[in-house]
């Protein structure tokens, strides 16, 4: 470059500089090219070629900028654009069903970062399959997208006035293939079978289909691309989840405050008085069969009809159809603890077995849910670069997008169907095992057949539940941009508006069959059930001596029978669909201006090469939030610690509006200390918009009407409201960084980067009445039972409550008062009964149930640090290289394990050391690479009850491709090469939430480039 006299020196430098300053704030793929025609680098395919060019990226960049070159057309290194950003420094990313979903950057995760297609904000949210859920969260999900048409992923970590707002870890932004680039007429068309060796049910091999066609006229004044993909996949999952961990205070039992049920229990290393301990609500095994097809196509059309002017006009679709069978096979504690032992850990005691007994056969829950969701991506924009004169270019950049998920089956996203067994009469619970055991003496004398097994005769039905959410975001984006060369620097600026409308639907539904407490026993048909072992799936873990007696069924052939049995019997219309009258029904509008300047130019210090490049940016946003939404009217005493809430049949309007805006500066300078070596320290300021459910309006109260045990008892309702005034998370981000480029494709690289967070997103907790709901655990009746047993010297527990409680409230039927109350020792039946025949509900008289509310406000400052290390080398010519990075990330505030659950606790989340290994080979037939990821154990989430820890997890990947001939090519690909498992936990290891037995993937593939 200082072979050009002075005046071309800066232009080609504001060229060399703009080119990634504003790749992803306009149109990458012009960007790219300009930077590519710079430094007139001779496009070469391989693995050696396409990390020379991430690395050429990385090198030239204003800022700390990291990225990922395809090594060819159609040929991007991962099927998965998450499992590709993984191996970039500082990038981590959390999976579902063993794939590659969100990314976390520096600390923050998915709905944190920005993500682009082309410069341009692409719609976040969607369903997932599972029960139905779904999301208006700001998260990307990676999944959704296939990866033969990108060119190369870009990662920003340091802010840019030029770039939109939204990403504080970083902006990814995704560059797909541009045809006016191509010479004639180029493409290729691959296929792969893939075997997931998780997969149970579905098919071993499935398919995988992908093709790009590119043309370019000689003059190269006119091109088109058509990309397309179709990818199958079906996979399994065997699992192990808690519910929920009960962490209370100990209490000397006997004591007022105690457990009642530990008051003649065997207790073993009690904890002291005072400390914390847990207890499970449950232990559940599950299996998950998942189908999933995935269809993307892009078509690209770009016209240069003079050297002045270049248009772009592209449509993309991504189509993503998920479908979801589960089943459950649950145990539930419910008190009457007869034996404890306890670990003698200081912060949280912990369960190492337990044991509870029955005085009548106990339900245990075989659930089956079926659930299916289509999450579809549209995107239509366009571009226009006009340079207007030799020094001033001018351009804009308009598109649509849209992304909504919702489901396409009758029943909506997920029918539950609920079976059970009540036949439980001992059960004792193992946690100190690898996997935790549950084991379940039998007595099916009650509500079985009686043959002393657990078999399909014994099989109930219990209840129906039908949820359904839909989810739709809208974005529109128009970008004016011109830029301006001088002799010595180049000026820059630009405006945009941004409008986005998330929509989201939701409803639930709950159709009674059998009952909670099953009324009608043995009443399904056993041709709808069938055998099935729950820890059978568990091929990591030695299950010698567990109980494999279990139960599956189709859950929608399953709610077709309890259609057609118990619906005349059922005061709601029955059949097997999602209830139309939307319990939420939550519109989020959020429009954004936007204008910036900013300025880059070329000198030299100490005789030295420098660049900089400065700039601001202004934004104002303003934020409207509505929900329509059925009003609760009523909670529903329905059994022992069941509750149900009953809603209004018309909606209920909630609004609100705020505003807000930021001014974010920003810095980037480098200096060339040598030829070789690159020292660049940046500054900028940075904001992370809250997330879209954080903005909702009114009031939510679970289904179970936030209680789980009768306040009398010590139960808590719990609800939840949102803030949509809250403001963006501002971060001020600092970079420092020395990079080492000491071959054509080799370097090394060492970075510190410290953010200062404000308006991080705390909460507060008050006790408010919601809606005026009345309590009636702890009204009048329920207060004259707990006498009544008392005075009978019978133990004041949920179920004795309950069943006095309904015996009191029906004199018509119970004449004689309490003395018609019988014990499970006087009749096994009697609780059961009473609980299927009779609800209580609240009057006139009760409380108002006073709820513990948390909401969202911004009340939290933090500092996040740490260190980047990268390096890359390829030796000589011998076609070995290598590739390492890791990266230390710390925060200055943690989860407090020992916190009482009365106070608010804070802290960051997603914060977690990461580390890649990656080795690689070539010739001129033969490509391999062998990658290692590993990332730290995490906090990926908390209440003020429970963190959730996910552990440690590190997996290998590898693919080696063969070039039979100059056009075709043969492919292999293993990721989760040894299986590793997943497993998260509470406040101390012992207390697991989650275990996923993962397996590995192979995929076998044909290309053929013409």
């Amino acid at each position: 470059m200082n072979s050009f006299k002075h005046n071309n020196k800066s232009r080609v430098f504001a060229r060399s500089l703009l080119a990634l300053s504003i790749s992803s704030s306009l149109y990458g793929g012009v960007a790219i090219a300009a930077e590519e025609q710079m430094v007139e680098e001779v496009v070469v395919t391989g693995i050696r070629a396409s990390v020379q060019r991430a690395m050429d990226v990385k090198r030239n960049a204003a800022g700390v900028v990291d990225a990922i070159s395809a090594e060819d057309m159609g040929k991007f290194p991962d099927t998965n654009l998450a499992e590709s950003l993984q191996r970039i420094t500082g990038v981590s990313i959390s999976r579902s069903n063993g794939e590659g979903s969100q990314i976390t950057v520096r600390g923050f995760g998915g709905s944190n970062n920005m993500v682009t297609l082309n410069g341009r904000t692409l719609p976040s949210g969607g369903s997932t399959a599972a029960y139905g859920g779904g999301t208006i969260g700001r998260a990307f999900d990676f999944g959704n997208l296939a990866s033969e048409s990108v060119k190369a992923v870009e990662v920003y970590k340091t802010g840019k006035a030029s770039v939109a707002t939204g990403g504080i870890g970083a902006t990814v932004n995704i560059i797909t293939n541009k045809p006016i680039e191509t010479d004639g007429l180029v493409g290729t068309v691959g296929g792969k079978l893939v075997n997931d060796s998780t997969n149970e049910r579905g098919d071993d091999i499935t398919p995988e289909l992908s093709g790009l066609v590119s043309f370019a006229n000689d003059d190269q004044t006119l091109g088109v691309s058509l990309s397309a993909s179709h990818q199958v996949r079906d996979s399994g999952q065997s699992g192990l989840t808690e519910n929920n961990w009960n962490i209370r205070q100990w209490v000397t039992p006997g004591q007022p405050g105690s457990l009642s049920t530990l008051n003649s229990a065997e207790i073993i290393n009690p904890p002291e008085v005072g400390q914390l301990y847990a207890l499970p609500n449950d232990l559940r095994y599950h299996f998950v069969d998942n189908h999933r097809e995935r269809n993307n196509a892009q078509l690209t059309l770009q016209f240069k009809p003079t050297e002045k002017l270049l248009g772009t006009l592209d449509y993309t679709y991504a189509e993503n159809q998920i479908e979801e069978a589960r089943g459950d096979k649950t145990v539930w504690l419910q008190g009457n603890i007869t034996k404890i032992v306890f670990d003698k850990n200081p912060d949280v005691a912990g369960p190492l077995s337990l044991e509870q007994a029955w005085n009548f056969p106990k339900d245990n829950s075989y659930a089956q849910t079926s659930g299916n969701v289509t999450n579809t991506l549209k995107s239509l924009g366009v571009n226009l670069e006009f340079e207007a004169t030799d020094r001033l270019t001018l351009m804009v950049d308009a598109h649509d997008s849209e992304l909504e998920g919702g489901p396409e089956e009758a029943y909506g996203s997920a029918v539950r169907s609920g079976m059970a067994v009540a036949i439980g009469s001992y059960t004792t619970f193992d946690f100190s095992k690898k996997l935790p055991q549950v084991t379940n003496l039998i007595n099916d004398s009650v509500k079985g057949n009686s043959n002393g097994i657990a078999d399909i005769g014994d099989v109930s039905s219990t209840v129906f539940d039908f949820t359904y959410a839909r989810q739709k975001m809208d974005v529109s984006q128009v970008k004016f941009d011109a830029k301006y060369e001088f002799d010595s620097f180049i000026l820059e600026g630009g405006v945009e508006t941004r409008n986005m409308q998330s929509a989201q639907q939701q409803s639930s539904w709950q159709k009674q069959g059998g009952g909670n407490s099953v009324a009608f026993p043995m009443d399904i048909p056993d041709e709808l059930i069938e055998n099935y072992n729950y820890v059978g799936g568990f091929d990591d873990f030695n299950t010698a001596g567990y109980q494999t007696d279990g139960f599956r069924a189709d859950a929608v052939k399953l709610a077709e029978w309890g259609a057609a049995t118990y619906g005349a019997k059922a005061a709601v219309p029955w059949g097997v669909a999602y209830n139309p009258n939307f319990s939420t029904n939550t519109i989020i509008e959020e429009e954004t201006a936007a204008a910036y300047v900013q300025f880059g130019f070329e000198s030299e210090l100490f005789s030295r090469p420098v660049n900089l490049l400065a700039g601001v940016r202004y934004e104002t946003t303003d934020v409207a939030s509505s929900n329509s939404m059925l009003v609760p009217t009523e909670v529903t005493w329905t059994d022992n610690n069941d509750f149900l809430l009953v809603r209004s049949t018309t909606p209920t309007m909630y609004a609100q509006k705020s505003d807000y805006d930021n001014l974010l500066p920003s810095v980037d300078f480098d200096i060339a200390l040598t030829s070789e070596i690159k020292a660049r320290a940046s500054y900028s300021t940075t904001i992370s918009r809250a997330g879209y459910g954080n903005l909702t309006s009114g009031a939510t109260i679970s289904a179970t009407g936030g209680l789980n045990q009768p306040t009398g008892l010590g139960g808590q309702p719990v609800a939840s409201s949102q803030n949509p005034a809250l403001l963006p998370l501002e971060s001020d981000n600092f970079d420092v960084s020395v990079e080492y480029y000491f071959d054509d494709a080799s370097y090394v690289s060492i970075g510190f980067f410290e953010k200062h967070v404000e308006n991080f997103i705390g909460s507060e907790q008050v006790y408010e009445n919601h809606f005026g709901l009345l309590d009636a655990t702890a009204g009048p009746r329920a207060q004259q039972a707990a006498a009544a047993l008392q005075a009978i010297n019978q133990p004041v527990t949920e179920d004795s409550l309950f069943v006095m409680t309904a015996i009191l409230d029906n004199p018509q039927d119970f004449p004689n008062g309490a003395a018609d109350f019988k014990t499970p020792a006087q009749d096994p039946t009697f609780w059961g009964s009473v609980a299927t025949k009779y609800d209580i509900s609240p009057e006139a008289g009760d409380p108002e149930l006073l709820y513990l509310t948390t909401k969202p406000i911004n009340n939290k400052e933090a500092k996040i640090n740490g260190v980047e290390l990268a390096a890359q080398h390829f030796f000589g010519e011998s076609g070995f290289g290598i590739q390492g990075n890791y990266t230390i990330v710390n925060g200055d505030i943690g989860y407090n394990n020992a916190s009482p659950t009365n106070i608010t606790q804070f802290a960051l989340t997603g914060l977690s050391d990461t580390a890649n290994l990656v080795l690689m080979y070539e010739n001129e037939v033969l490509q391999a690479r062998v990658a290692y990821n590993w990332r730290d154990a995490y906090l990926a989430g908390y209440t003020s009850s429970n963190p959730t820890y996910v552990e440690d997890y590190a997996q290998i990947d590898m693919n080696v491709s063969y070039e039979v001939t100059d056009n075709i090519t043969l492919s292999f690909e293993g990721l989760n090469l040894t299986g590793e498992d997943s497993r998260a936990h509470g406040r101390t290891e012992l207390l697991v939430w989650n275990i996923y037995d993962l397996g590995p993937r192979y995929q076998l593939g044909a290309r053929y480039d013409f």
